[in-house]
């Protein structure tokens, strides 16, 4: 395969000094594979903002497109400008632009604003085309969304409010992202949409987060992986293979490239890439 597709990674921000400096050596290992940029998450309610501020900015000392997710529920008008500003100031170019998860016990009600297209309005608004945004997209339908016409048609409400490209939420059934494209397509949407690529590493996580996010986990793979899962070699091994024969279907649908979940651990992704030949 000829190197012409965005390969991207994503890290959460550490909670200690050790963890940043794993996080910093995952990040070099990673740059072998000519990523265009590198994401760091937020938490709810912007609950990690200068953890997520301080881990972009050691990033971008490694490459200089680190992108930081930002996310408007649960916080005003002014702190989003300020944070915004203070991005472009540290001179980054690109946000991952979310609606967010609330701090549990607060309503949606409080939020100045509510959704991620009116989050990407409020970027364009204040800067113009200065930043590269990317949205959220659910192959899977999102787990709050009323229906899967409701979902297409909210993914398109960001891309016509000034989005640039969409990356998905992990799923594990290729033709669920075929479906979900060929969908957006009919309804006049055809920004590019990079699948979100999650490695298998632990049975446990990979069932709680997936409850969590409404990301499917198929029946065939939970049970193979069920009779493995005490041993984390063979859960690793299984899981590269399968990852990898998921990005071979992706690439060869069209995708236009990949963003990998890390962990904040660089060798499944360079395993998963390697067998990709990219």
């Amino acid at each position: 395969m000829a190197h012409s597709y965005r390969i991207s990674f994503e890290f959460f921000p550490p909670k200690t000094d050790k963890g940043r400096e794993n996080l910093i050596s995952a990040q070099k290992d990673l740059m072998s594979a000519n990523p265009e940029f590198f994401s760091c998450t937020y938490g709810a309610g912007g609950s990690t903002r200068d953890n997520t501020y301080e881990t972009v900015l050691a990033m971008q000392q490694v490459h200089p497109d680190a992108a930081p997710h930002l996310s408007s529920i649960g916080q005003e008008k002014t702190e989003l400008a300020e944070i915004i500003q203070q991005y472009k100031e540290a001179g980054l170019t690109r946000i991952v632009a979310l609606r967010g998860d609330l701090p549990s016990g607060m309503g949606y009600a409080n939020s100045e604003l509510p959704y991620a297209d009116d989050l990407v309005a409020f970027i364009r608004e204040q800067t113009g085309d200065h930043f590269t945004l990317e949205v959220a997209a659910y192959p899977e339908m999102h787990p709050q969304a009323r229906s899967f016409e409701d979902d297409i048609a909210h993914f398109k409400r960001k891309i016509d409010a000034g989005a640039n490209y969409g990356i998905t939420q992990y799923f594990y059934n290729p033709d669920a992202y075929g479906f979900y494209i060929d969908a957006l397509q009919k309804i006049g949407c055809d920004a590019p949409i990079y699948p979100g690529i999650m490695p298998i590493m632990n049975v446990a996580n990979l069932v709680r987060f997936s409850k969590a996010c409404g990301a499917d986990v198929p029946r065939w793979l939970l049970s193979r992986l069920e009779d493995i899962k005490e041993d984390d070699e063979a859960v690793t091994e299984y899981g590269i293979d399968i990852v990898t024969r998921l990005c071979e279907r992706l690439l060869a649908m069209g995708a236009p490239g990949l963003h990998f979940y890390t962990m904040n651990r660089s060798e499944i992704s360079l395993r998963v890439l390697k067998n990709l030949g990219l």
